[in-house]
């Protein structure tokens, strides 16, 4: 298999000084257990940030690099300042609470986007210089999210992989970052772009069309000549680990000693860091809220709440964890007695076994986070519950509530509902429970982290590498001026040049695409060069190419071909008599649509119409495009009819109506020795490229992957290239 780097903000390990000594001990996260396989099998190398190590001196940092060299890590090492301002700052004061919608927790001004840039920068550059050819990279989550780019640009030919391991929030949340659309391209960069759910690879498919322009077709979305894929990856856990843990004698006698002095009592259990996204608060409240309304609970029922110390030197967690505190003192004031605490809350890590115990004892497990990715702790109770027994009340904002169907649903700002849920999971049957939680666990064993790890990958790799398509990058200097020299030193050379999107740039609307007194004189001139032949194949009606280019010493093409002036003193010729009875309906039917889409426009042609939707809405505008075109082609392909979809266009023409049957018309009237040069930038220009003969030359503009071989950015860069023939 081929090598595997991975890139994460923190390596799989813990660094440790006792008595001098450095001390590294592997991680036993989720990640790191599902990535060890894979990382240790393909020999491959995991790049991060190791922790703070200010306090080793340089004999102990050549120690530690040693023995992370033996673990196949390689270290990044980040300044006090830049974890404060790239870590705390950025990733955590800004992305994290905009990927949980807690847009009221972003700082009124964040000053850190340069440096959370910069050390974007630094990992790209760490892991450009271990990446050998055939290396396969996968880059994790929010706080490197530029870093799938940058490498791009390092390494065209690499194949890129990324994660998020949090949620993608709604484009219309996302579009709050001022940053968003370097976030959006700096994602762009990796071959294959992986989510928890379905959602959020919608909510980031919506973010490219209204932020980039950038329709997702299917799981894929063109982005500078390169395809990249969206997929959703639900992650599992480590789950015969924990069915293992959970049968031992330690944690059986551990999970019995939970209610040794009252066998009768029930126990509900949290387990969550101290993160104000997980709903904490208002899960406390709900707990009192069904003390107060059952009595007969009182004294019957414990929540023991584990909150795991987190960020501890951020204001805003302070602050949570107070707040925290005062709810489990007075709840406990209010219905504690002297031989029953309701709450048992424990602020603090603990350790995997009781972890399980707890998972074990447990009659109900309660997870209700406001916003989750994924929440890996509703898998492990799952996972830990080999008896088949518990039951799971779990937040329908949770990544995981779309796999765990059986668990009872809440919504986490419903402080009544999650009562009355609580209710019914302390009170419901022994059937019920167990059939419930079987169905839970044949989904968690099965889907486990290694199918998740190798799901992933194995997506990754079906990715078309970027150096088996054609054109995948715009071309270089050096290729550029390799065509410019083979242009010259031909015999002859003829130019088929598309218009809107190749000479001038898209427009919202077609009248706005006038050529520029630029262009005219480009044009003009190329086409005065001795032995040079310039026509414009356009899709725009002949009387607008006569309007605007009539002048020139061009020939003109319109109507994707339809019409032909070969020469400015040649009259304007259709290539075919057609059936045009069609064309009522249709207008009838874009009228309709265009009605219903404030900013789309219908365009008549002598044998074509068109529907534009360049102003219209981005995300309503691509569904009603969507549903024209299944209309359209319900009612009109049996009639000898094809439905083209362009460049926020839909077009309705006759079927064998395309600009590449006017190829062999232009060579006709060109000497036979000509080489043929063909510029576009849609579907329509495919056609083109397809009819062009061997020799010839297909140049694409823009995105949109294409058979041509060179490609140019934009516009801009065409010109540039006309401009050097002359």
């Amino acid at each position: 298999m081929s090598r595997l780097l991975l890139v994460s903000n923190r390596l799989p390990v813990t660094v440790k000084l006792e008595s001098g000594q450095v001390q590294v001990a592997r991680s036993a996260g989720g990640l790191a257990t599902g990535l060890s396989g894979p990382h240790e099998q393909s020999q491959g190398l995991w790049l991060g940030w190791p922790g703070d190590v200010t306090r080793l001196g340089p004999t102990q940092v050549a120690d530690l690099e040693s023995r992370l060299l033996d673990l196949r890590c390689v270290p990044l090492y980040l300044t006090a300042a830049e974890v404060n301002r790239f870590y705390e700052g950025f990733s955590n004061r800004v992305l994290w609470p905009l990927c949980h919608y807690m847009l009221d927790r972003i700082p009124l001004h964040s000053r850190d986007w340069e440096v959370y840039r910069r050390v974007n920068q630094r990992f790209a550059d760490k892991v450009a210089e271990h990446h050998q050819p055939g290396d396969t990279i996968w880059v994790h989550d929010y706080q490197l999210m530029l870093v799938p780019r940058m490498l791009r640009e390092r390494l065209p030919d690499a194949r890129i992989g990324f994660f998020l391991h949090i949620p993608f929030p709604s484009s219309e949340v996302f579009r709050t970052l001022p940053w968003r659309e370097e976030v959006l391209r700096g994602l762009l960069g990796a071959d294959l772009v992986g989510f928890h759910t379905p959602s959020y690879v919608r909510h980031f498919a919506t973010s490219l069309l209204r932020l980039l322009g950038l329709e997702v077709d299917g799981d894929e979305v063109h982005d500078e000549g390169r395809t990249v894929r969206l997929g959703a990856f639900p992650m599992g856990i480590d789950a015969r680990e924990f069915e293992r843990l959970a049968e031992t004698p330690a944690v059986l006698a551990e999970a019995g000693n939970l209610r040794v002095r009252n066998p009768e009592l029930k126990l509900v259990l949290g387990v969550d860091r101290l993160d104000y996204t997980k709903g904490i608060p208002r899960r406390l409240l709900s707990f009192e809220r069904l003390l107060e309304r059952e009595p007969s609970l009182r004294g019957k029922v414990r929540l023991i709440q584990v909150a795991v110390p987190s960020r501890t030197g951020v204001e805003d967690y302070a602050r949570y964890r107070e707040q925290v505190d005062e709810l489990v003192g007075r709840i406990n004031g209010t219905y504690g007695t002297v031989n029953h605490t309701p709450i048992h809350y424990l602020y603090r890590s603990i350790p995997q076994n009781t972890l399980v115990a707890l998972y074990r004892g447990a009659d109900v497990m309660y997870v209700t986070p406001l916003r989750d990715g994924m929440n890996l702790v509703a898998k492990e109770f799952v996972a830990s519950r080999p008896d088949g027994d518990g039951v799971l009340v779990l937040s329908e904002f949770a990544g995981v509530a779309g796999e765990l169907a059986d668990a009872l649903k809440v919504n986490p700002y419903d402080v009544e509902g999650m009562a009355r849920a609580l209710h019914e999971a302390l009170h419901m049957p022994e059937a019920e429970r167990r059939s419930r939680m079987g169905r839970m666990r044949a989904r968690v064993l099965e889907h486990d982290v290694h199918r998740w790890v190798h799901g992933f990958l194995g997506a990754l790799k079906a990715v078309t590498a970027p150096e088996e398509a054609p054109a995948a990058r715009p071309a270089t200097r050096e290729e550029l001026a390799a065509l410019v020299s083979r242009l010259r030193k031909a015999p002859a050379r003829v130019l088929l040049l598309d218009y809107d999107g190749t000479l001038v740039p898209l427009q919202p609307r077609p009248e706005m695409a006038a050529p520029t007194p630029e262009l005219l004189s480009i044009l003009g001139a190329v086409a005065r060069v001795p032995g040079t032949f310039v026509h414009v194949v356009s899709g725009r009606p002949r009387t607008v190419l006569e309007e605007w280019l009539g002048q020139l010493p061009v020939g003109l093409h319109a109507e994707h071909g339809l019409w032909s002036r070969l020469s400015p003193d040649a009259p304007w010729e259709m290539i075919a008599d057609l059936d045009l009875s069609w064309k009522p309906r249709a207008l009838q039917l874009m009228r309709q649509y265009a009605d219903r889409t404030p900013g789309a426009l219908v365009e008549e042609k002598t044998a074509s119409v068109a529907w534009h939707y360049r102003l219209a809405d981005p995300e309503f505008g691509v569904q009603q495009a969507r549903e024209l075109r299944m209309h359209l082609a319900e009612l009109f392909t049996a009639s000898g009819l094809e439905v083209l979809p362009g460049n926020k266009i839909v077009e309705l023409r006759p079927r064998g109506v395309h600009k590449g049957r006017i190829v062999e018309r232009v060579r006709a009237c060109t000497p036979a020795d000509a080489l043929l040069v063909a510029f576009g930038d849609d579907r329509t220009d495919e056609d083109l490229f397809a009819a062009l003969p061997e020799g010839a030359v297909a140049v694409a503009v823009g995105q949109r992957p294409s058979r041509a071989k060179v490609r140019l950015r934009d516009p801009a860069a065409v010109l540039n290239l006309l401009r050097a023939l002359h």
